[in-house]
């Protein structure tokens, strides 16, 4: 699976798979598992790095002192919103608001895709940011999750 980035606005971005053919209905409910759960995760607030006091402390995790003091002080990184995936042959796309959510949810979301391409459903290219000039967009699509959640 190729992966590259368009230009990015956060706040209206476009995500982009192609497939390498068009994707059964089993396949689509896999890619759409795997967005829905990603944006749950974003909504609340799992993508900040400002607050990863886990994988900073390295490998060895027994006996680890977990600061709720500094996870209270970063500011919240919160998705705000994502429409409904949708397919056109052998692409899918999907709108997201990604809000205050830091890049690493775009790394969990590449992760969790480039798992599939090896498990279940080749995907050729996964496309962050930008429009395919053969598949208009709209400026603001409507949201899975109505009035945010």
């Amino acid at each position: 699976m190729d992966v590259r980035f368009r230009e990015v606005d956060p706040f209206n971005c476009w995500i982009w798979l192609r497939f390498a053919s068009p994707p059964s209905q089993g396949e689509r409910n896999y890619v759409d598992g795997i967005f829905d759960s990603w944006y749950v995760i974003g909504r609340l607030g799992g993508f900040n790095a400002e607050n990863l006091q886990v994988h900073e402390e390295g490998a060895d995790l027994s006996w680890m002192a977990y600061d709720n003091d500094e996870a209270d002080s970063v500011m919240p990184a919160l998705m705000h919103n994502m429409g409904q995936l949708e397919y056109q042959a052998e692409w899918g796309r999907c709108w997201v608001d990604m809000g205050t959510s830091d890049g690493v949810g775009i790394d969990v979301l590449i992760n969790a895709l480039r798992q599939l391409d090896t498990d279940v459903v080749q995907i050729e290219e996964l496309l962050i940011g930008g429009v395919n000039e053969d598949w208009p967009v709209e400026d603001h699509p409507d949201s899975l999750f109505p009035s945010g959640g």
